[in-house]
This record gives structure tokens, sequence and C-alpha cells, in this order.
């Protein structure tokens, strides 16, 4: 018989409750409980509902684990397995793939998330632009914010209250300024937050999640990827551009990502090294989503990607969700009378002339466990304040903040107390004022000479000394034997180890070496074999190490055989 499991609130399904906390980008949070078997498409569900949100394609759920590396919640698996933080989870809601043509969105509600995200990232330094594009965006910021330039209410310098760029000059604030009292009057909050979109995703960084790492000759670099394809940025300039089409390949081994293309008719392949074997997997992910989303027509293509060399498997790992084609036809198709759209007035939306410059150093926000609300079962709605506290993301602590009041709780002083002759064990306490530890050496019956000979002269008492210094030796004895044992099982573990480790490599070698000899120098034509031959990694290494190396063995043979012909 089947047994069913039930989720009805009883004592075994609470124990197994974690609570979640997802930081919207209106930088208010919702909670809620999930299951240890719960996958990560229910959070990202439940975040689009508590939104009324139907095209919640281009969005995903960003969590960062304790080595701070980033990771988007994948939506097939457990959140409980993913998350290697300790309990409860705080994640943040944020968007995932850029719309390549904002205009093609349907309603006007994602259009506002995706202009959160947007004036996140200019804030935070992600989305570049030259100097009349940022008064322009700053412009329509302003005006979606406060509506139209009021003399009355807005002084000189209102826009200073502001805080867009990580960078703000008084020049840029004065062309803001200009830009929002003559061009942008009469326009409400959602067609200033459309121009907005329209003239950021014309920019170069549009879209664009760098990921820092190192080119092949130690530069440093950024990564991203785009609507368009791949691209390569060093500094403030991109130095690459590889358009899907021409993207045969993404693989990593290790901190080494490949990207390995056609441009101009030639095989192109691009290295770059990253900082941690987990940031090399992270990019490596957020490649094949991105091509996968871009580039296919259709879900039913998307196939299981492996970075894999010739020998070993590697990770295999696919994108699951709809692609870019099926989210427009999807959009196109959707028949409801528009939801409302909550905006958060200026009044009160964060001030961003409080914002700490310290978080524009790295792109990405920090997230720490949220302590659990009284509510903590119950969805909170979008909540926003003035006050300095609620500036960033909600995190209500940093690490070295978060164990402060634990420590000083559970932290014990011992006091410094004064020796005292009367508070120690000794056989007779005697008071300091009768003289103290001195006056017990100085009675003539106390006298350590006297004890000793004593001792010396009791037969017994040399019995019970000889008696314990013979355990003594035994003790001593077999404690050696037991040390020399035990050291001769550690030199045995370790020959056996290096052992089986030769054992082993010889075995990989045996197999190893004729399977590369039929590869590199039969012509036996054998599907499989072909295959192999025509991979970009196998014609690498042919060209670039097995021919050099045979010219240089074949060298080294024709010289030997020569001297020995001369001798």
């Amino acid at each position: 018989m089947k047994m069913l499991r039930f989720r009805s609130p009883s004592i075994r399904s609470l124990d197994q409750e974690v609570l979640c906390t997802i930081r919207l980008l209106d930088d208010s949070e919702i909670s809620c409980s999930i299951q240890r078997d719960t996958k990560g498409q229910f959070l990202l569900d439940h975040v689009c509902n508590h939104y009324n949100l139907l095209e919640k394609d281009y969005f995903g759920i960003r969590y960062v684990d304790p080595e701070k590396q980033r990771h988007w919640l994948e939506p097939n698996k457990p959140v409980v397995r993913q998350m290697k933080s300790q309990q409860p989870y705080t994640m943040c809601f944020r968007v995932k793939f850029y719309p390549h043509e904002p205009m093609k969105i349907k309603e006007e509600l994602t259009r506002y998330l995706l202009y959160l995200q947007l004036k996140r990232d200019i804030y935070h330094g992600r989305l570049l632009c030259p100097f009349a594009e940022a008064a322009y965006l700053g412009a329509c910021i302003v005006q979606a914010e406060l509506g139209d330039y009021d003399p009355e209410e807005h002084p000189s310098d209102y826009i200073s209250d502001f805080k867009l760029f990580p960078k703000q000059s008084l020049k840029l604030e004065r062309k803001i300024m200009e830009i929002h009292k003559n061009e942008l009057r009469g326009q409400c909050a959602a067609l200033a937050e459309l121009n907005m979109l329209q003239r950021a995703h014309s920019l170069e960084t549009y879209g664009v999640d760098p990921h820092p790492c190192k080119d092949f000759t130690g530069s440093t670099a950024f990564l991203g990827f785009t609507a368009t394809g791949f691209v390569v940025f060093q500094g403030n300039k991109r130095i690459h551009l590889l358009k899907w089409a021409d993207v045969s390949k993404l693989k990593f081994e290790g901190k080494t990502f490949y990207v390995i293309g056609i441009q101009k008719e030639k095989k192109l392949v691009l290295t770059f090294h990253t900082s941690t074997p987990a940031a090399c997997k992270h990019l490596w992910k957020c490649g094949v989503e991105n091509q996968a989303f871009y580039k296919c027509a259709k879900s039913s293509q998307i196939k299981t990607v492996s970075s894999s060399n010739i020998f070993f498997k590697g990770s295999r790992f696919r994108y699951s969700g709809r692609v870019a084609k099926e989210v427009i036809e999807a959009s196109s198709k959707i028949q409801r009378e528009p939801p409302e759209v909550r905006r958060a007035q200026f009044g009160q939306s964060r001030s961003f002339n409080s914002l700490s410059h310290k978080n524009l150093i790295m792109n990405m926000e920090p997230l720490v466990p949220a302590l659990p609300s009284t509510n903590e079962y119950e969805e909170t709605p979008p909540r926003v304040s003035m006050e300095t506290s609620n500036l960033r993301p909600q995190a209500p602590k940093a690490e070295d903040e978060v164990g402060e009041d634990d420590e000083a709780s559970g932290a014990l002083t011992i006091s410094e107390l004064a020796y005292s002759p009367c508070a120690s064990m000794l056989p007779t306490p005697v008071d300091d004022g009768q003289g103290g530890v001195d006056l017990l050496f100085s009675s003539p019956v106390q006298s350590p000479a006297r004890l000793l000979r004593e001792l010396h002269a009791d037969p017994d008492i040399q019995a019970q000394l000889e008696a314990e210094r013979e355990r003594d030796r035994a003790y001593e004895l077999l404690t050696s034997s037991l040390r020399l044992l035990s050291s001769n099982e550690r030199i045995n573990a370790c020959v056996l180890s290096v052992a089986r480790f030769v054992a082993v490599v010889m075995g990989v070698l045996l197999v190893t070496v004729p399977t590369l000899l039929l590869l590199l120098e039969s012509d036996i034509d054998v599907s499989f074999l072909h295959e192999i031959r025509q991979t970009p990694e196998f014609e690498q290494f042919h060209y670039e190490y097995y021919c050099p190396l045979r010219r240089w063995i074949l060298c080294k043979i024709s010289m030997a055989m020569e001297n020995l012909w001369s001798d």
C-alpha cells in the first residue's frame, strides 16, 4: 500500500519547516515557510503571486553562500539542498534575463519592476553611460519619483536629495534639473519609466551582470551575457562581442573558463581565469542559461550541456525555463485588466544621499539571514522607509555584527583575586599575621629535612616507593612499544597508499597511451573516433602539443642514432 504524505500542520511537518525571507526590488521583504523538499519554483511563484505578475520568466531569485559567491536559485531543485547558509534563508528577487526590446513587454507592472532593477544597476555602477545619457536617465527617474517640476515645492538643490550615480557631480545634477524642468513636463510615472527603459536598453552595458576575471595576459576583465551575445569589458571599454549564433561551446575546468566560437570565419578560443572554481562554475551556468534563453526558438530545442573534455564527464546542466521568443508570444496573448502598480513615492522611498559608497565596490548585495518577524508566516506588504537603517536591501546586520550580542552575553570575565595563604589548600590554614607560610617550615616538627630522614628510615615506605618505580618503568616500556607499533603502521599505510597510487597511474597510462596513439596515428575511420578527432579540444591538443612533442622525440632519436653510428 502506497503511503501518502500530507502537508497538514502536524508536529512532524512543523519541525521540518524552514523560514525564507525574500528581498524585493523596492527593498521590502516577504517571508514564507517551506518544507525541506520544496523546490525553488515555489518561491519564485510565491513572489510573482505577491506582485500579481504574469510575465515572470524574466525574473529569478538570487542568493549568496557563506563564501560570498552568488548563485541563482534553480527552480527544479529543492531549496534546502541549494542553500549552504544557516537558517533562516535570505534571498533577493532580481531581473535574471533583461528583455531585448522593453517595448514588447505587455504589462506596466513588468516594466515597473524592470525600471527598479535598472535604477539599482545605475546606482551600483553596472549600467555605464556617457554624460548626456546619464543626465537623461537621471531626469526620467526624478520625473517618475516626483512628477513635474514645481518651483514652490522644489528648492534649487532638490536633485542632490537623489543619489542616482556612484559619482554624482554638481554639473550632472544641474543637467538633470534642466531636463526635468523643460523636456519631461507632463509625463506620468509610467511614461517616464518607459522612456528610461527605452534609452537604457540601447547602452552597451544594458543587462550585463559583470563577472570579474583575468584574461590570458593577466589583465583584469569583466565578462557578461546580454541578449546579443557574450561580451568582455576592460575598464569602461568593450573589447569583445561574440554573438550567440557564433558561440559554439562554453566550458570550464577548475578556475578556467573557455568560450569557443567562430569570428570572421575563423575559430576563436577565449580563455579566462576566475578567482575560485565556484565562481567559474557560476559564470558557466549563467552563460549556458543566457545562450539558451536568447538563442533558442523553442524550449524543446534546449539540450543538456556538459562541461567536459575527452575523457572526463564534467558538470552537466540544462536551462529548464521558457525562451525569449516564447515569453514574447505568451505576453502578446495576455487578456486581463492591468494589475495595480504600487509605486513608492519619494517621500516613502529610500533616501539615496545617505547610502554608503562602500557598497559600490562590489557588484553584489551582501546577504545575511534576517531575524524572523512576528508575522513570519504571513506575507508582509511592501514597506520602505526614509530611515537610514532601511536604505540598504534590509540587511539587518553585517556578519561581524551578528555575533556581537551573543558574544557579550556569553563571555565570562575572571576577576584577578589576590593570593592569600588563608585561602590556599595548606594542611593547616594559618593567618598572615602569624608569619604566613614561613611559620610552617620554621617548626622543628614540620622541617623538610626531618621529614625526609623519617621517610628513608621506614622500610614499608621504601617498599612502596620501589613498587611505584617498577610500575612506572613498565608503563614507560609499554607506551614506547605502542608508539613504535603505531609509527610502523603509519609507515606501512603510507607505503601502501603510494603503491596504490603508482598502480593506478600505471593502469591509466596503459589505457590512455594506446588510445591516444590510436586516435593520433591510425587511419581507422570509425564514427566514434571520427567525432573525437573533430572536437576543438582534440584539434588543439594535436597541433599545439602532440605534433611538437613527436618532432622533438624523432629529432632526439635521430641524433642518438647518428652518434651511435659515428662511434
